[in-house]
């Protein structure tokens, strides 16, 4: 079956035909308004290309360097809570459709089958994402296993003091798997600078800071050693009436100024937006919706297929800007004309579905 996707836009659709309704509602909504959800695609859609012509681009390269791992496109797999409710493999199938294609995966801590299982999957590079659930003992040897298991960084998401209310979710009575047992929030809640500090010191391993939305805690995080500068609004998922993950990127790029890798997600869809992320600044973007969504319509080899796909449409879209590696781009090669009438969505062609 996900040989014959020829287009993400096919992809989406079968999810839409196989997820049940309340399952949909979990990986496309966001919090209560769902503004930042909106948000980050209509900034997306805000920016234009400048593309230069007459320049030889009969051989691109859409490959790029992430704290050591090659990718073949500027892409990666975001940690997805509850993935076993989209796919029976759940995190094993990711990791195994990112090594095989050529990305990361990032393997989030409320994911089946679990840390270790999830990392025996394939062998390759691979991050973990931590949520924290316990005090500085539980985190020690959280970080001791993800150590062990051979993750290649640990990744903190920060913007998850309180989980915010998911209305889709709230109205259709469902929790996701990931949050049907779950205890000890308050210690994600009580987690500051100091004691993301003292973790990134027993890691022991590259640590990232998932969920920036700020120049200045871009700034507190370069400031403290972290590895990874990671912007995020969560999808859309946490604080409502946010800024849009592309919106908060040249400030945070600005700053970083090539100290440490930025990644980028919230929106990210299409090749095209692939790129206008490279041209402000981010070394990669990660995608959680799409990455769900493609294993909803045909598991491994789904997901495998949507990579292929984006990396078809990054280097159909290179060549037509008049680059031939992704360090070409920069800021000259985008302009910000503002909101689009109307805006399609990602998919226009699946009207009703709403991404």
């Amino acid at each position: 079956m996900a040989e014959t996707f020829e287009t993400t836009t096919e992809i989406v659709r079968r999810a839409h035909e196989m997820l049940a309704p309340p399952v949909w509602d979990y990986v496309a909504g966001g919090a209560e308004t769902e503004t930042t959800l909106r948000r980050n695609r209509d900034a997306i859609g805000a920016l234009a290309f400048r593309p230069r012509i007459l320049r030889n681009v009969a051989e691109v390269d859409t490959s790029t360097t992430l704290l050591g791992t090659r990718l073949r496109i500027p892409y990666i797999l975001a940690p997805v809570g509850s993935l076993q409710a989209v796919t029976e493999d759940g995190a094993a199938a990711s990791v195994r459709a990112s090594i095989s294609f050529g990305t990361l995966s990032t393997v989030s801590s409320v994911s089946q089958p679990g840390l270790e299982a999830a990392a025996e999957a394939a062998t390759g590079d691979k991050w973990f994402q931590l949520y924290i659930r316990g005090d500085f003992g539980w985190v020690t040897e959280m970080v001791d296993r993800v150590r062990n298991a051979g993750y290649t960084a640990l990744i903190l998401t920060v913007d998850v003091a309180h989980y915010s209310r998911r209305e889709r979710q709230i109205i259709g009575r469902w929790l996701p798997p990931g949050r049907r047992t779950l205890r000890d929030e308050q210690y994600q809640a009580m987690l500051d600078w100091e004691t993301a500090l003292r973790i990134k010191q027993v890691a022991r391993m590259p640590v990232g800071i998932k969920g920036i939305q700020t120049a200045e805690d871009a700034e507190m995080a370069i400031r403290d050693g972290f590895d990874v500068i990671w912007v995020s609004n969560h999808g859309g998922r946490q604080l409502d009436h946010a800024r849009a993950g592309i919106d908060v990127l040249p400030e945070v790029a600005a700053v970083v100024a090539g100290r440490a890798p930025v990644v980028v997600d919230g929106g990210f869809m299409r090749g095209t937006d692939v790129l206008k992320a490279i041209a402000l600044g981010a070394t990669a973007v990660g995608t959680g919706k799409l990455h769900a969504l493609a294993l909803a319509a045909g598991g491994e080899p789904g997901l495998v297929r949507m990579l292929q796909i984006l990396e078809i449409e990054i280097k159909t879209s290179m060549g037509l800007l008049g680059v031939t590696s992704l360090a070409q781009l920069d800021p000259s090669y985008v302009a910000n004309i503002g909101p689009v009438q109307n805006p399609p969505g990602a998919f226009p062609f699946l009207p009703g579905i709403g991404l």
